[in-house]
């Protein structure tokens, strides 16, 4: 018998359990308690000062319904993910195509691709804000020099376009990594065959390239709304804290704002609430219907 075909077992039920406690143990505090805190106050009103609670059912929720500050951030934040995603995925496939066709086995150049993911979301979000700042951004100044008037701190589209610039920045190393992967994993044969019969590069990348590498971009199609919708808390209290005028308040951090510094508990528990219940609806739906048109084989 081979070593692969051996199989472990445990003679007692104790073992399992006891090598599972240490992972049971941190989701446990750091997961499982919060998160039943977090729905239990969304339920109550909570005085910070002498912590104190009153029960006021969903009155919390009922509020954040008839809040227009509420449903401007949530258009906020899907103009923002959607921005986001669709940049980040797009320039991470663009600079995947074109490394799969000049860097081959330069494996220099593509770790260079990939650092960006290794900058904290605060550093990308304070690096983008010194080249862009209308004060002293060097590309702020050149665009300033063509006319464009930019000023990210006053203009609330300018600030949109700076978070979107450094939020898609920083995650299209990650979306390089797999769709680099994935054209990897092409047979050159089919697409030389492709190039064989007349087609373009266009063409190739469209009816080739694309459907193969569709389980990946949904797969990454996933992970980018999830990063859009939570890491990127870092970015925006790092360049806007939400402004100017709330145009760049998403919903992670009017949470924060809410909670940490207007002391809200309440409404900031069932903010939370609610941006967990939105993101898992976006996910049942591109499960749902995306993942029709992916292609696993």
């Amino acid at each position: 018998m081979s070593g692969r075909d051996k199989k472990v077992v445990f003679k007692g039920r104790v073992l399992p359990w006891l090598l599972l406690a240490p992972q049971l143990a941190v989701l446990a505090v750091f997961f499982f308690w919060p998160a039943g805190e977090g729905i239990v106050q969304a339920f109550f009103l909570s005085d910070p000062f002498f912590n104190t609670m009153i029960f006021v059912g969903f009155d919390n929720f009922r509020d954040l319904a008839t809040s227009p500050e509420y449903w401007d951030s949530i258009r906020v934040t899907l103009v923002f993910s959607l921005a986001t995603t669709a940049t980040a995925m797009g320039l991470a496939l663009a600079l995947a195509v074109a490394a799969d066709r000049v860097l081959h086995g330069s494996m220099v150049l593509r770790s260079l691709v990939i650092w960006p993911y290794a900058v904290a979301p605060a550093i990308a979000g304070m690096l983008w804000l010194f080249l862009f700042h209308p004060a002293f951004g060097v590309l702020a100044l050149a665009l300033r020099g063509l006319g464009i008037d930019w000023d990210p701190l006053l203009d609330g589209t300018d600030a949109m376009v700076l978070i979107v610039a450094a939020a898609a920045w920083k995650q299209v190393s990650y979306n390089f990594v797999f769709f680099f992967a994935g054209l990897q994993m092409i047979p050159r044969s089919l697409t030389e065959a492709a190039a064989i019969d007349g087609a373009g590069p266009l063409r190739r990348l469209r009816d080739i390239v694309l459907p193969l590498l569709s389980a990946t971009s949904f797969f990454l199609l996933v992970m980018n709304v999830i990063y859009a919708f939570f890491d990127t808390f870092g970015i925006v209290d790092a360049v806007t804290e939400g402004g100017p005028g709330g145009a760049t308040r998403i919903l992670v951090y009017k949470v924060y704002k809410d909670g940490f510094q207007a002391q809200d508990y309440g409404s900031s528990a069932a903010q939370s609430i609610v941006l967990m219940a939105i993101v898992i609806v976006l996910t049942f739906l591109q499960f749902r219907y995306v993942e029709r048109r992916v292609n696993y084989a």
